[in-house]
């Protein structure tokens, strides 16, 4: 796969999680339950999306690293050691940032 095609893709994904925490966020901000015995339900429910936000937050942080590396001309690179990160990694993990080598 070419690096304009993994931007493109990674560009469409970079969309996806950002409604996604848009959406996450709107959900975090809504009121507890005024019935105490629902409130419990609301408050996991909160802890959970707080935890997907950061979770998407993190993909997006990742995924704007990855975008950065293809304009810089370093993408594929292993940061650790130098080597070429192989094709059929990145197919699997457009941000690795390390060889399977170095990830091990």
């Amino acid at each position: 796969m070419k690096t304009d095609q993994i931007a493109a893709t990674l560009r469409a994904r970079l969309a996806e999680v950002q409604a996604e925490i848009a959406r996450l966020e709107v959900a975090t901000t809504q009121e507890l339950s005024p019935k105490f015995a629902d409130q419990a339900n609301d408050l996991e429910e909160l802890f959970t999306n707080e935890g997907l936000e950061v979770q998407h937050i993190h993909e997006a942080e990742q995924i704007l690293a990855a975008l950065a590396r293809i304009e810089k001309g370093e993408y594929g690179v292993c940061a650790n050691c130098g080597a070429d990160i192989a094709p059929g990694r990145l197919a699997a993990l457009p941000t690795a940032t390390r060889c399977i080598s170095c990830a091990a």
